[in-house]
């Protein structure tokens, strides 16, 4: 079964059309102290499978505006294509990558103009070490991409249809899905890259369906896997850097989406309750226990959490919201208390949330 398992395995189909203009109605309410650092947030919008409306919402701190496709925008008449499916800053240039349509957009950071594109089959997820950037593909491997020429300049094998990284100890750690090798099973491996030799050196044994990844500041790895969807459950395994031994496997409940981020001491992700509500929980990276079951302490309901990211200047915690998967979504801001602060409307399934600095 071919499927976008990160976040697609309920997804419903839809084409909407999006306001094509800055729009200030759309923010309820605006953040009232921007931190001097910041120029607006982003945030990468997965659209629905096969419908090409994967869309890049700006949303600007200074001018309290909204531009619903700042791509579109800026490169007029392109549009970014097919499964959105992530984005990040390095330096002056921000890399977006576009799985159904095998395509990775390097833009300017500040306007979103394309610079270049870089055609890679069902490319993934993207992160960046030392004037590279690392970009995972459904083809079993992971590009390494000269951020200067923007060229490929290495292509390294890991397992089939890795997904997420996470840069720890000088070492690349690729999770590798197996996601698409249905009827058979998926595998259970997480690949460990040398940064200095650009070399995989090993492969870690972790739980069935390796999907999301982040890393501590305390060189601890941690991985959320999505199991088979029959016997074998969704899980946690988290890995130290150190020695690349299996720590432990908390006991989690987790759903169908599981994103998962670090800021500061603390890890979040979320996951499901008995009546199959979200909460966003806290892991305690520096104790290695349980913070707390749910970050958010206002009651702010979130429906279909599909990204997690945060501020670590200011303590906040970005969560975007797909909702149903077909209409627009939306971006909420809690402060470091768990306090809803403000929220924007996203385009269909906002699905990573990176902030631009001035």
């Amino acid at each position: 079964m071919k499927q976008f398992k990160l976040h697609s395995f309920l997804v419903a189909l839809a084409s909407i059309t999006l306001l094509a203009s800055c729009h200030k109605d759309k923010v309820t309410p605006a953040p009232s102290k921007p931190t001097a650092e910041r120029a607006g947030i982003y945030v990468l919008n997965q659209g629905g499978i096969g419908h090409n409306n994967s869309t890049l919402t700006y949303y600007d701190y200074t001018s309290k505006s909204l531009v619903p496709d700042q791509f579109a925008a800026a490169n007029a008449p392109g549009t970014l294509g097919d499964t959105g499916n992530d984005l990040g800053i390095y330096g002056s240039k921000m890399y977006i990558v576009v799985n159904n349509s095998d395509a990775i957009y390097i833009t300017t950071a500040k306007t979103a103009k394309q610079l270049s594109k870089i055609t890679l089959h069902q490319p993934r997820s993207v992160v960046f070490d030392k004037n590279h950037a690392f970009v995972t593909s459904y083809d079993g491997t992971v590009s390494v991409i000269d951020t200067t020429s923007m060229t490929i300049t290495k292509t390294i094998t890991v397992g089939a249809d890795p997904e997420q990284m996470a840069i720890a100890n000088g070492k690349l750690y690729v999770a590798n899905s197996g996601g698409l090798l249905y009827p058979d099973p998926p595998t259970n491996t997480l690949s460990v890259i040398d940064l200095a030799t650009l070399t995989e050196i090993k492969k870690i044994t972790v739980q069935i369906n390796p999907i999301a990844v982040t890393a501590d500041a305390y060189n601890n790895v941690y991985v959320l896997s999505l199991g088979d969807f029959d016997t074998k459950p969704a899980g946690l395994t988290i890995v130290d850097a150190t020695t690349d031994a299996v720590k432990s496997e908390p006991t989690v409940s987790l759903g169908y989406n599981i994103p998962i981020y670090t800021q500061g001491d603390f890890v979040y992700y979320p996951t499901t309750t008995d009546n199959k509500t979200y909460q966003i929980a806290v892991y305690n990276a520096k104790t290695q226990s349980s913070a707390s079951v749910n970050f958010i302490t206002d009651g702010t309901s979130i429906t279909t959490p599909f990204s997690i990211s945060g501020d670590p200047l200011t303590g906040e915690i970005f969560i975007g919201d797909a909702k149903d998967y077909a209409s627009n979504g939306t971006l909420t801001a809690f402060d470091k208390t768990g306090k809803k602060e403000y929220a924007i409307a996203t385009g269909i399934s906002p699905g990573k949330i990176v902030l631009l600095n001035k």
